[in-house]
């Protein structure tokens, strides 16, 4: 599956979430939920899936997690804040190089417009 109908899927079931729960809840909740709906899906979802960090040529195994990985192809990183800020946005996009991936999706729930607060970070996908 490519990752454009991955991100379709993710979408489809980050709508169901928020329609479901609402904003103000923990993002582990969140988390929780949008995990199960992606299952439903019959898509592999992998959560709080800890990944080195590689510099120069040492892996350091301290490195970062991802809230979701689906299908190994794309992360999703789950925000419930007042407002994004400018390093949720560049966290994403820090994620997608070290890991070599190409498409990630950041989402806060904590808002009254769902669809506005649902971004798309590229690395690199045609």
């Amino acid at each position: 599956m490519h990752e454009n109908e991955i991100s379709y899927q993710i979408r489809k079931a980050i709508f169901k979430v928020y329609n479901t729960l609402g904003p103000g809840l923990l993002e582990s909740a969140y988390e929780a939920a949008l995990a199960y709906e992606l299952s439903k899906d019959n898509l592999s979802v992998r959560v709080q899936m800890v990944v080195p960090m590689v510099y120069e040529e040492i892996k350091i195994e301290i490195g970062y997690r991802l809230d979701i990985l689906v299908e190994n192809k794309v992360i999703v990183e789950i925000k419930s804040v007042e407002e994004l800020a400018n390093v949720h946005h560049k966290q994403i996009l820090t994620y997608l190089k070290l890991s070599g991936m190409k498409l990630g999706i950041l989402v806060n729930f904590n808002t009254d417009d769902i669809s506005k607060s649902i971004f798309r970070k590229a690395n690199g996908l045609e």
